[in-house]
């Protein structure tokens, strides 16, 4: 484990409290403004992250203050999967605070952290933990590399602007596309969409349905961007074959139509249907008013969604850098290919 990293004299450290909620969003938006432009978060978006179901505020995040109260540096680590092998540390430094051996104490803090899942994973687990940037966040990067991190994957934020009214979708035969009704169908769209992102890198599979389902309800509910009217659900007679869940709006860009999560379930791919509900999606916010779409998307999917986002018109806005540091070897429990999810 990387050497325990001081403090600078002045600054104080502590786990955050709800609290802490309007400074740290002012320390979240300084950090987002100074890498992409412009603010990402809003009170009532980090409540609901900071009550997400199996995240604790006391044990899984480190806030830095200055003497003034005002909130300069922070990180936390997401360990509250049901088998934790890929704990995720997440942080930021304000910018006028930067260089001052901030961000040095606070990964070093997560580290110590993250070596805590090896108590509540299999002996034989590989345990790996993970953190991203910007792709031209340089000094991220050479913190990442000072903790013995390297960069093992990229992730693309995609955008297409209308010029026009987008193609009509074009619907496999047999399948029917209707919008989603809250909240009886809650459970159903869960299931699906977490049975389609099964085949996708990284996916850890579960023993229970209880824990994800917790987690996607408290996300989907308490977010400030949700919109039933742009869930849209494809059905092969009783069975749902694929969803697009978008939300009203990126975080960024109050402008941007967001798809949240599209996805397709195995016995409905490669028939088209991940292109008919990418643009059914697009023309549901074009007709809104929305001129832009954008989505997130893993640049090494390995079901071919980059693909299919291409060929639909979408294009390339923006790069970020996964790194990772193995806590332990041993045996991969996360996808990493599509042959470890064949039955």
């Amino acid at each position: 484990m990387t050497e325990q990293y001081q403090l600078p004299d002045g600054l104080l450290a502590r786990p955050a409290t709800l609290d802490d909620v309007d400074n740290a969003v002012e320390l979240f938006n300084a950090f987002a403004i100074h890498t992409i432009g412009s603010p990402d978060y809003t009170p009532d978006e980090l409540k609901t992250d900071w009550t997400s179901p199996s995240f604790s505020l006391a044990d899984d995040s480190h806030l830095v203050l200055d003497e003034a109260g005002k909130a300069v540096g922070y990180v936390d680590v997401a360990a509250y999967s049901e088998i934790p092998v890929n704990p995720f540390v997440w942080g930021c430094t304000h910018p006028e605070y930067e260089g001052r051996g901030i961000g040095r104490y606070l990964m070093s803090w997560a580290e110590q952290r993250a070596h805590k899942v090896l108590d509540e994973v299999p002996k034989e687990a590989r345990v790996i933990f993970q953190s991203y940037t910007v792709s031209d966040n340089q000094a991220a990067k050479r913190l990442y590399e000072r903790f013995g991190m390297s960069l093992f994957r990229h992730s693309l934020q995609m955008r297409v602007e209308f010029e026009g009214a987008p193609p009509a979708a074009q619907w496999p035969e047999g399948i029917t596309i209707k919008t989603y009704q809250h909240p009886e169908q809650l459970e159903a769209v869960y299931r699906a969409d977490d049975e389609a992102f099964q085949d996708h890198f990284g996916y850890v599979p579960k023993s229970s349905f209880k824990e994800g389902f917790e987690r996607f309800q408290h996300h989907t509910v308490n977010d400030d961007g949700f919109a039933p009217e742009l869930w849209f659900v494809a059905w092969d007679g009783d069975d749902i074959a694929g969803v697009s869940l978008c939300r009203k709006s990126a975080w960024e860009d109050p402008n941007l139509g967001w798809v949240h999560s599209l996805g397709v379930r195995r016995p409905w791919r490669k028939r088209g249907l991940g292109l008919a509900l990418l643009l059914h999606s697009f023309k549901a916010f074009h007709e809104r008013g929305y001129r832009k779409v954008g989505l997130d998307v893993d640049a090494g999917n390995l079901t071919g969604a980059l693909r299919l986002y291409t060929n639909a018109g979408m294009q390339i806005h923006r790069q970020t850098d996964r790194y990772e540091k193995e806590i332990r070897p041993g045996v991969e429990l996360s996808v990493t290919d599509l042959e470890e999810t064949k039955e």
